[in-house]
């Protein structure tokens, strides 16, 4: 009998052998607590430079020296507890290469604030400022008073010093040649200057925001209008201490305007009060001598503008000088009814002189109260 031969191959498939499953899950245990770390650091990072970190430093000044490193700017912030982590900060500056960019300075920090803040503060640059108020009206012997009491340079300038800077002329020459000083051009506002800031340069900034102030088209306004614009400043400084009301200071024009067309003097007692500063006199109240003087700026006797501005203006008195109200209007006395600063306008000397002893009848009445 013939045994049947098996033949190596055939029959019942071989089984494949068993894949190993433990370095697989060990490489995939790696790979999630890679991801969880990436994503915590990435986490841990947002937060760092998102966040808003409250200090007590806020109104401190923190110096930046010039060639300070990043590295340096960094822990002195640190150290005032400005930012949430040094090491979040220098990543931040690293990756988005910004390092090169802080600036050197005086910095005051708000609080709260962020990293991504302080480096954009940083890259602004600062330095220590402090505040300068010129008030609308005031005259060059105020300005110059207060610049030399805040700001008196190195080597220190007195107030007559200062005041003699304010006779260059040639800060105004393209808009004003025949001015005889900056009467009128030293804007009113308030500025921030170095501690250390000159006189000169200060002198030099109240000019510059008054030519900002300045439209090109104005000058060609005035001139429609027969005038410089030194007159109009001239009329500007008038209106600005006839009236500290916005709404009628077109109708205050109008009234000089209207005086002047008729040759009639303006009478307007603050060029009275600029005559004795002038002179070195005023001690704050007009008094005989001030009214009767012989002098090219009192209205009361001279037709026609006085020289020159008798103070700066605002904005508002020289859009007023500009486009004055058409009125009939050539008298106005304070309104002692609503007693807020406005006035009482007249075309006629009747009524006017009504009005006028009813002012001065209150007048007297509020000096009694004193």
């Amino acid at each position: 009998m013939i045994q049947p031969v098996e033949i190596e191959g055939e029959g019942t498939a071989a089984e494949p052998p068993r894949r190993r499953k433990g370095p697989v899950l060990f490489a995939a245990v790696i790979a999630a607590i890679a991801l969880v770390a990436v994503l915590s650091s990435a986490l841990w990072f947002y937060i760092s430079i998102t966040t808003p970190v409250e200090h007590s430093s806020s109104g401190d000044f923190l110096v930046i020296e010039k060639g300070s490193s990043p590295s340096a700017i960094i822990d002195a912030l640190a150290e005032r507890k400005v930012i949430r982590s040094p090491l979040a900060m220098k990543l931040f500056l690293r990756v988005t290469g910004r390092a090169s960019d802080l600036k050197a300075g005086e910095y005051k920090f708000p609080s709260p604030v962020n990293a991504i803040e302080v480096v954009e503060l940083l890259e602004k640059g600062s330095e220590r400022t402090s505040k300068l108020t010129i008030p609308e009206g005031w005259t060059r012997f105020e300005i110059a008073e207060r610049i030399a009491a805040n700001y008196p340079g190195e080597p220190p300038m007195d107030e007559k010093a200062v005041f003699y800077l304010m006779n260059d002329t040639s800060l105004v020459s393209d808009i004003a040649p025949e001015a005889k000083n900056l009467e009128g051009f030293l804007y009113p506002a308030t500025y921030d200057f170095p501690p250390d800031a000159q006189p000169k340069q200060i002198v030099e900034r109240l000019v510059e925001e008054f030519k900002k102030v300045w439209k090109p088209e104005w000058t060609a306004k005035a001139r429609l209008r027969g005038l410089t614009p030194y007159q109009v400043m001239t009329i500007a400084s008038l209106v600005e201490n006839e009236s500290k009301v916005d709404d009628e200071r077109k109708v205050v024009a109008s009234v000089i305007y209207n005086r002047l067309e008729r040759g009639m003097a303006l009478g307007i007692d603050a060029t009275n009060v600029y005559i004795a500063k002038l002179l070195g006199r005023w001690d704050g109240t007009i008094h005989k001598s001030d009214i009767e003087v012989d002098h090219p700026y009192n209205t009361r006797k001279v037709a026609g503008l006085p020289p020159g501005p008798i103070s700066s203006a605002s904005k508002s008195a020289i859009e007023a000088a500009l486009d004055p109200a058409e009125t009939e209007y050539l008298f106005y006395v304070l309104d002692v009814e609503k007693n807020d600063g406005s006035h009482l306008f007249f075309a006629s000397a009747a009524e006017f002189e009504r009005a006028k002893a009813k002012y001065q009848r209150w007048l007297e009445q509020q000096r009694r109260n004193q």
